[in-house]
């Protein structure tokens, strides 16, 4: 199997937001690992639209490469019935899900209308969609697969945003949609330990993803402004949380359950 050290062969695996950026290096890490990977987005085409270079045509296209199996969906991950019809489809073609990686969201509303006594309504309703609710919504298709098997690892994809808060109080909506995930990742793994499902989060912290490099985060003067903020003084990568991932997914987490674990560097210090 190339490039696979075998770990997860047999596995079937759901990134959502796997298009690009961290979604893509979770999905690559997991083939990797000899996963079979489902690959969803909203668009399988994301890469370009912030000119992420990819080593083939789509992200399906470099797993597939890795001599794992593939399986690209493209669907809304905060529509119910897409969500449904995505997971009947793993079903169908798979037969299990093992992992689910839940990455799709992001900060999508601008800083300077964020704050918590200002932000617009709408602006809360976005953000908790398309952070909170699509969690949510995979999480409850997934579960009944999981507690059949009597197995499964679920990572929720959360933030350093929802562990601090920021100065001014900017950033509201985004940093309110993660706190939830990281609350609804510890209430999912209490009610789904007792089926073999661990259920974990990730909070990633300021990373170089190719959507945060468009928005300038690489440039000279964002890397002086964040990076003495940082403990390591370095601005992550996306194959730093994917690393974390592994450890997530594999059986090194087998008695890891209901965690948050913060993947910043040392910007959020407990």
């Amino acid at each position: 199997m190339a490039g696979s050290d075998g770990k997860l062969a047999g596995k079937v695996a759901l990134v959502t937001g796997a298009g690009r950026g961290l979604g893509r290096a979770y999905a690559l890490r997991l083939a990797r690992l000899g996963a079979d990977v489902v690959v969803n987005d909203i668009s399988l085409h994301a890469h370009e639209e912030f000119g992420e270079e990819l080593s083939a045509e789509s992200v399906v296209a470099e797993i597939e490469a890795l001599g794992v199996r593939a399986l690209g969906v493209e669907a809304d991950a905060t529509d119910a019935a897409q969500v449904a019809a995505m997971f009947a489809q793993i079903e169908a073609t798979f037969g299990r899900l093992d992992i689910l990686v839940n990455n799709a969201g992001g900060s999508l509303r601008g800083n300077d209308r964020s704050a918590a006594s200002t932000a617009p309504e709408d602006d809360f309703r976005y953000i908790m969609d398309v952070n909170l609710m699509d969690t949510i919504l995979c999480c409850q298709a997934a579960a009944p697969i999981m507690q059949r098997q009597g197995s499964g690892k679920i990572v929720n994809i959360g933030s350093q945003a929802g562990l601090h808060a920021q100065i001014g109080g900017r950033g509201a909506p985004y940093s309110v949609a993660k706190a939830a995930v990281i609350q609804y990742t510890r209430l999912l793994a209490a009610e789904l330990g007792q089926y073999g499902i661990n259920v974990n989060c990730m909070a990633p912290g300021w990373i170089l993803s190719s959507r945060a490099v468009a928005g300038g985060r690489a440039s000279a003067e964002t890397r002086a402004r964040l990076e003495p903020q940082i403990a390591l003084r370095r601005l992550g990568l996306p194959e730093d949380c994917a690393k974390v991932l592994e450890f997530l997914v594999t059986d090194l987490s087998d008695y890891v359950t209901g965690q948050c674990i913060a993947v910043c560097g040392g910007y959020v210090l407990f």
